[in-house]
């Protein structure tokens, strides 16, 4: 028999025989790339400042990576993207106005401790991202709770104050924004737009859904974790959100303020730190859409998808653990105590 040639040889393995051109470093340079609309939207909004801490950020995050790498001796993964994408995440989620000081320290958190220390990408409990903003609320209270007003001139806000919409709703309820943006329909508009204060990367609704349908429509996210999230967050902003009575408050407002659509679309879906099961998933979105409006309506700060997902990241592999599938072929536990008996 003549020998086949090189190029019509096959290599024979072990089942499954599924591949896919899908690795890591691409998705996550395609959420990099989802994110580019937001983060522009927020350097036009806040001006060169708010771009020098997002770039600042990357690069601290990627310098944590590689010198921490460098010093174990440990391969370089630069290139795989998770440590630009962290960085970015973290640079969206800063007050437009903070010292560059805070992005290189947030970074440094994120990356070397959040993440390398517990063994690189895919052994991190958290959100790397979150954990090094959660750091820096927590170190530098007051300059992550200043609020600069947007600078961009063709839309007009008539508003001196610098507090977030957020801010205004848990503390003087809907009637106030009604008298700072004229009606709902300006609410709704300049809240879609991104014309308000906040973070760098979470004004903009219009620029996230973009990024958030693109992701979706490549696979790289599904929609269990972002429907039930914003699902049970508009439900119980309808229920529960205006003081006194019940099935009066305004959902929409809270869907498009702060930070809910990053973290629903963004944050909340990191393979990491998310179940993998189906299933699991929607029971992680409802307990982040629940936790972040408990905290929203009931807790002492006026955001709450921050902390909504870390606690959720803790029970994650408790929830793939409930919601794992039945190996093929094996029987029920009821099933097999009465086989025994």
């Amino acid at each position: 028999m003549e020998m086949l040639k090189k190029e019509h040889q096959l290599t024979i393995s072990v089942s499954p025989h599924v591949k896919s051109e899908e690795t890591t470093s691409r998705i996550m340079w395609s959420v990099s790339a989802a994110l580019m609309p937001a983060a522009l939207m927020g350097i036009y909004f806040f001006g060169p400042y708010a771009a020098v801490n997002l770039a600042l950020a990357i690069i601290g995050a990627l310098a944590g990576e590689y010198a921490f790498q460098k010093f174990l001796k440990r391969k370089i993964t630069l290139t795989d993207g998770s440590a630009f994408l962290t960085g970015l995440l973290l640079g969206m989620n800063l007050p437009g106005s903070v010292p560059f000081y805070l992005p290189v320290i947030g970074s440094f958190v994120a990356v070397v401790i959040c993440k390398q220390l517990f063994g690189g990408l895919g052994y991190n409990v958290f959100n790397p991202a979150l954990i090094g903003r959660a750091f820096l609320l927590i170190s530098f209270p007051k300059l992550m709770t200043i609020w600069k007003e947007p600078t961009a001139a063709f839309i007009h806000l008539d508003a001196k104050t610098t507090a977030t919409p957020l801010g205004i709703l848990k503390e003087e309820g809907v009637a106030k924004l009604m008298e700072i943006f004229g009606d709902k329909i300006n609410l709704y508009t300049q809240l879609f737009v991104g014309h308000r204060a906040g973070s760098i990367g979470e004004t903009s609704a219009f620029a996230l859904l973009v990024g958030a349908a693109f992701l979706l429509y490549r696979g790289y996210i599904s929609w269990e974790i972002p429907a039930s999230f914003l699902g049970t967050a508009a439900l119980m902003a309808w229920v529960f959100g205006t003081k006194g009575a019940l099935f009066a408050g305004d959902p929409l407002a809270h869907l498009l303020s702060g930070g809910m659509l990053l973290g629903a679309f963004f944050m909340a879906t990191d393979y990491v730190t998310c179940p993998s099961v189906k299933r699991g998933q929607i029971l992680f979105g409802i307990g982040c859409g629940f936790l972040t409006m408990l905290i929203r309506l009931k807790g002492g700060f006026p955001e709450g998808v921050m902390f909504a997902i870390l606690i959720m990241n803790c029970f994650a592999p408790l929830i793939d653990r409930s919601f794992r599938t039945r190996t093929f072929g094996a029987r029920k536990e009821t099933k097999e105590k009465e086989v025994r008996k």
